[in-house]
């Protein structure tokens, strides 16, 4: 019993170490920032142009931090494990092709799921789609979810494959994807 309490101890030990690894280089990359900002107007005006009005690649950014750093901090074996409330496919009566994507006819008070894990980089109208959510996904491309009411997600939330994004408006839901700022075939990214 003395060896099992020991070896989470250490399990525990190792966490922190690596917690509090992390929470110092973050600390130390904001520093620089702020440094950056008031030393160089130029790198303030690329900064703000690059986080503000493009798209930030967060699928880039994860896979450097995984090549430089291993795989993000985990709490597993640590804090019990959470029963999941809400989790499945997107399912449809029928689709038929809408703008740059696909419409689906969905039941009525549909409750639309996130096809695959990501970031939300987009809430609000888009002309054609109305209501519209567009996750980066891991994958590198980005889904638009239109004509969808959110339901508890907030910008740049990140959202689990198979979770609630929301409920759409009506029986219609309108998704598309986009890879590298070009619209792709929906077959694919739809199962």
């Amino acid at each position: 019993m003395k060896k099992k309490q020991s070896n989470s101890l250490n399990q525990v030990q190792k966490y922190l170490i690596h917690f509090t690894l992390r929470v110092m280089f973050t600390i130390v990359f904001v520093l620089l920032l702020l440094i950056g900002f008031k030393m160089n107007k130029d790198f303030k005006m690329t900064f703000n142009e690059q986080v503000y009005h493009q798209n930030f690649p967060f699928s880039e950014v994860k896979e450097v931090y995984q090549k430089y750093f291993g795989e993000s901090f985990s709490f597993k074996g640590l804090v019990e494990e959470e029963k999941e409330v809400f989790s499945e496919k997107i399912s449809y009566k029928s689709k038929n092709l809408y703008q740059d994507g696909v419409m689906l006819e969905v039941s009525s008070h549909y409750m639309v799921p996130s096809l695959e894990s990501g970031i939300i980089v987009f809430i609000g109208e888009k002309e054609n789609y109305g209501k519209t959510v567009i996750v980066q996904q891991v994958n590198g491309v980005d889904a638009w979810y239109g004509n969808i009411e959110l339901s508890g997600v907030k910008l740049y939330d990140y959202i689990e494959k198979g979770k609630l994004l929301g409920e759409a408006l009506d029986k219609k839901l309108y998704l598309a994807f986009q890879k590298e700022g070009q619209f792709v075939d929906y077959q694919q990214y739809l199962s």
